[in-house]
């Protein structure tokens, strides 16, 4: 069975691909990427189209991870085809709640039990903390996962 996780920020530009790229890096090395879809969305369409933030991509690279893909919002259909939708911060988790239909509510969560900061306006190092955080959450949830 594969296990399809969407990582939801506001805009689809730093956070949200960052936990994509971090995730599927991890499922890579773990051996695992056929129990696994991974993909980001963002609440927000200003950033449709475009591609992960050159900050982000880099702060990646440095360690031997991928930040691709192209920032889209998220769909109604979203709610219904993944089984796990995670929030960077608590702001995007409540509007995640609001626009969740009706049975879908139980997929939503946090990606750790820190909020992930938005680096957008800061500095390398603003994207250096936000792959630690993202690396420790998705390390965890994917011990989470493969236990389950």
């Amino acid at each position: 069975m594969t296990t399809r996780i969407l990582f939801v920020c506001m805009g689809n530009i730093c956070r949200s691909p960052t936990a994509e790229g971090v995730m599927r890096h991890l499922v890579t090395a773990a051996g695992c990427t056929e129990e696994f879809e991974i993909d980001s969305a963002g609440t927000g369409n200003w950033h449709a189209g475009q591609s992960p933030d050159r900050r982000a991509r880099q702060a990646a690279a440095a360690r031997g991870i991928t930040v691709d893909g192209h920032a889209r919002e998220i769909e109604t259909r979203d709610f219904d085809d993944f089984d796990l939708v995670v929030a960077m911060d608590r702001e995007n988790l409540r509007e995640l709640r609001r626009r969740a239909p009706r049975g879908t509510e139980h997929k939503l969560r946090m990606l750790a039990d820190v909020e992930v900061p938005d680096p957008y306006y800061g500095d390398a190092a603003a994207f250096d903390e936000v792959l630690d955080i993202v690396q420790a959450g998705c390390s965890r949830l994917l011990d989470e996962l493969r236990q389950a």
